[in-house]
């Protein structure tokens, strides 16, 4: 602990913050989060700090600042093929969201003696444009689908694509967010990185005007990512997509 506190975060600020965190919250009446975090900010480069990051093991800070960059260039080539597949050039949603604000979180779930009263990560659909996450070999990752929670097996060296609720807005709805969450286990940990890639605060958010036919209208109403965040943040998750306030 006296370590992880050396890093430690600033866990009541409405944005996200960088550093240790924890989620082991206790409540008579509810179901919390049961999950230790470390955050990563990662890009645009003036963002990025390794002195905030640990400094063990000795080769950490390394492997992470790798890492985010393979990631930004797996996400560019994934939105690239989603822009390619709906008939708009190739560049067209990067170009709509903007200069990446890359966080990674590295969460770790430990044994939980009582599951059924918490949630490894509460209900929701991720905020940005897309996430890219990896599990090591404990279950937890569940999806929505048609009403019911579907488990993601782990894959050895997969890696999984969470579209995010901005390119769900830029598509027009043809491609949703995914709604999910992360359940505990009652004798296993487990492990999950999240890379998260996200727009400015001050971006503008709307459906792709070459989207827009008379048949096919708008469906949400466009947005400032930072008013977008901070409604999120106000809200909670709730188990709810928050995109949905946006609906026309």
């Amino acid at each position: 602990m006296t370590d992880k506190l050396r890093y430690s975060c600033d866990s009541n600020s409405s944005f996200a913050s960088e550093g240790y965190g924890s989620r082991m919250l206790v409540s008579d009446d509810s179901v919390l989060d049961w999950r230790d975090y470390f955050d990563h900010h990662t890009f645009p480069l003036s963002r990025r700090d390794p002195s905030c990051w640990p400094h063990f093991p000795p080769n950490y800070r390394e492997v992470i600042a790798e890492y985010s960059d393979s990631m930004k260039a797996l996400a560019q080539t994934l939105l690239s093929l989603v822009s390619e597949s709906l008939g708009l050039p190739s560049s067209r949603i990067e170009e709509a969201v903007g200069e990446f604000y890359q966080n990674i979180t590295v969460s770790y779930y430990p044994p939980c003696p009582q599951p059924e009263l918490t949630l490894g990560l509460q209900a929701h659909s991720d905020m940005g444009a897309i996430t890219l996450l990896i599990q090591h070999d404990v279950m937890g990752l569940q999806v929505l689908k048609d009403g019911e929670w579907i488990n993601v097996h782990p894959l050895s060296d997969a890696i999984v694509v969470l579209l995010a609720d901005q390119t769900e807005i830029i598509t027009n709805g043809l491609y949703r967010s995914a709604q999910h969450r992360a359940i505990t286990n009652a004798s296993k940990a487990r492990l999950s990185v999240a890379t998260f890639h996200d727009p400015s605060k001050t971006t503008i958010i709307s459906p792709a005007s070459e989207l827009i036919t008379e048949s096919s209208p708008p469906r949400y109403r466009q947005v400032t990512y930072g008013d977008y965040v901070s409604s999120w943040y106000t809200k909670g998750p709730e188990g709810k997509r928050n995109i949905d306030g946006l609906l026309i």
